[in-house]
């Protein structure tokens, strides 16, 4: 298994009052599994994906991906282990507006090993793999918002991470666009191994997935294999 939840519960606190969010969950996901998360706003879709991706602690229980676990590491530990192993792809892109796609994509490999010629070498494969080696120069406001969304794939995948983290990647385009993302996911997937675990709103963007686990209050429901 490459994710092994048991158990984790996360909770905020507000003053005196304790905000559940994830309740005693037990999620397992297989390497080179397509997952589709779902379920309506507020239902702690996101702060699952979170702790599966290092960014955030659960409350209690345990958490173990990609072989380590993770639920008991500081944050300087987390950064490197996330490094090696997630890459992330968000609704709204995240990229720097003053940086070309290239220098975009490369910034994961600024916290490796690999010197300045590697990395361009890893940045024009990444690129060439969503089909956008042509705007390597042009900066985030020259690109469409699917062409965008590309370059972020791209920048998940030029570290050749483990897992591939998408908190809603269609959520912001239209049909077309939205199409072709789910498609590059899904080579991504099937041509290069990797496993995803997508969150979305969209039963569309679901039918991609090898299967589908619903969350309702912080507690995961029916699970739906295709």
């Amino acid at each position: 298994m490459i994710i092994e939840i048991e158990k984790a519960t996360k909770a905020y606190t507000r003053g005196r009052q304790r905000i559940p969010v994830l309740e005693l969950l037990d999620l397992a996901v297989e390497r080179g599994e397509f997952l589709a998360l779902m379920g309506p706003s507020g239902s702690g879709k996101t702060t699952l994906l979170n702790l599966i991706g290092g960014i955030d602690w659960p409350t209690s229980g345990r958490v173990r991906v990609c072989g380590e676990e993770i639920s008991g590491l500081g944050r300087r530990a987390l950064a490197a282990w996330r490094a090696r192993h997630v890459g992330f792809v968000f609704q709204f892109y995240h990229l720097i507006p003053v940086l070309t796609a290239a220098q975009n994509v490369e910034l994961p490999l600024l916290l490796t090993s690999l010197g300045r010629r590697a990395r361009r070498e890893h940045v024009a494969a990444a690129l060439e793999f969503v089909g956008l080696s042509d705007r390597a120069r042009h900066r985030p406001a020259e690109l469409s918002g699917g062409q965008q969304q590309r370059v972020a794939i791209s920048r998940a995948l030029v570290s050749d991470p483990d897992l591939i983290l998408a908190d809603e990647p269609t959520g912001d385009l239209d049909k077309g666009s939205a199409q072709e993302i789910l498609t590059l996911l899904d080579r991504l997937n099937r041509e290069s191994g990797k496993t995803i675990l997508m969150v979305t709103h969209d039963p569309h963007a679901a039918e991609r997935a090898h299967h589908v686990v619903h969350l309702e209050k912080g507690v995961l429901g029916t699970e739906v294999r295709r």
